[in-house]
């Protein structure tokens, strides 16, 4: 499992101090590099490989959704160099002033990047002020053994049968997306009328048979056996189940064919960054192509965004770059983010 490299190798009290300077002294922090990324996101073999060739130490601190990320460095003082958002979170945090401009003339391997993804990326196409680092999507891993049938589609979460083995992610743009392509509506629509219609098939038909909604401990649960169907990370789960020959053999992880939310999760240096050149290392050491390899071998991705990694590929994928071919990014909805939030926090979580 990977865990937290925040602080790497220090003992409990070194930790303690250091998060009680964090808090009232930000002139305190070690040297190094701070990086601000997604739960089970960087294998640590790569990042001891920049840490010895750069001769620094990287201090890694992880989060579960962007929601999450962004409260975080809104409220200053987080002290990160690099944060990794996803697309819709790179429009808003750029907007908002949040990150500093990319310097490209610094990064030698941004034509590793497949023009497709930057195609794609519409919120910063020109990479002004991100560097993609994974396009992928969230779907379902369904342990064979406890359910061998089933369809890979998002109707599994309505099987009355599977009641109490299930969970979703506590995501509300993820479950909201899921509903939404399941009635043929977009994952980015602001219509009214087609959101409560989604809210709806969720509260009725879908969180009844679930456990919880959970963006945090569903490998963990997949893992032990309490959950048959998780929607999720294909990362996540893998990476909980990995000891586990017999659960690794019997897991199906499918991306439904109707599509669904995905992600273009991204590079960004934090606007004030204490340690500016050495992100810029971190980011063009990451798109080498046989370190991007190595990050993808990992999680057994696909290579979704670097071309040329993908000759350094050792690693059968959990899915392929076709399987995203009906996925849609997730927009930046502006101000009709308020009705998602309202059938969501009003409705949907209520009693969750």
């Amino acid at each position: 499992m990977i865990k937290s490299r925040f602080l790497k190798a220090a003992g409990l009290a070194a930790v303690t101090v250091f998060l009680v300077l964090t808090i009232f002294c930000s002139c305190s922090k070690k040297e190094g590099l701070y990086i601000y990324n997604w739960t089970y996101y960087t294998p640590d073999s790569v990042i001891e490989k920049f840490e010895q060739e750069y001769n620094v130490t990287v201090f890694y601190d992880e989060f579960a959704s962007n929601e999450d990320m962004y409260a975080k460095i809104k409220s200053g003082g987080s002290g990160y160099d690099i944060v990794f958002p996803s697309g819709d979170y790179v429009s808003i945090m750029k907007n908002q002033g949040m990150f500093e401009k990319i310097e490209k003339s610094k990064l030698s391997n941004l034509t590793n990047i497949d023009p497709l993804v930057l195609q794609k990326a519409a919120y910063d196409p020109d990479m002004d002020y991100s560097v993609p680092y994974y396009f992928g999507a969230a779907g379902v891993a369904v342990n064979t053994e406890k359910v061998p049938n089933f369809e890979k589609d998002w109707s599994i979460f309505a099987r009355i049968d599977l009641k109490n083995r299930m969970t979703m992610l506590d995501d509300m743009r993820e479950v909201f997306g899921d509903a939404l392509v399941s009635l043929g509506y977009s994952v980015n629509t602001t219509d009214s009328a087609e959101i409560n219609e989604a809210r709806d098939l969720i509260n009725t038909s879908w969180k009844p048979n679930l456990v919880k909604f959970d963006a945090e401990a569903f490998g963990k649960g997949y893992a032990n056996g309490d959950f048959w169907v998780v929607q999720g990370y294909a990362e996540v789960v893998y990476e909980e189940i990995s000891g586990n020959e017999k659960l690794k053999n019997s897991t199906v992880f499918f991306i439904p064919p109707q599509g669904g939310p995905s992600y273009i999760d991204s590079m960004c240096i934090l606007k004030g960054s204490k340690n500016i050149e050495l992100a810029y290392k971190f980011i063009d050491f990451i798109h080498r192509p046989e370190i991007y390899a190595e990050f993808c071998d990992f999680f057994k991705f696909p290579s979704s965004v670097n071309v040329p990694a993908r000759l350094h590929i050792k690693e059968t994928p959990m899915y392929n770059v076709e399987d995203l071919a009906n996925t849609e990014l997730k927009d930046d909805l502006g101000a009709a983010l308020d009705i998602y939030n309202k059938a969501w926090f009003d409705s949907i979580r209520v009693g969750d």
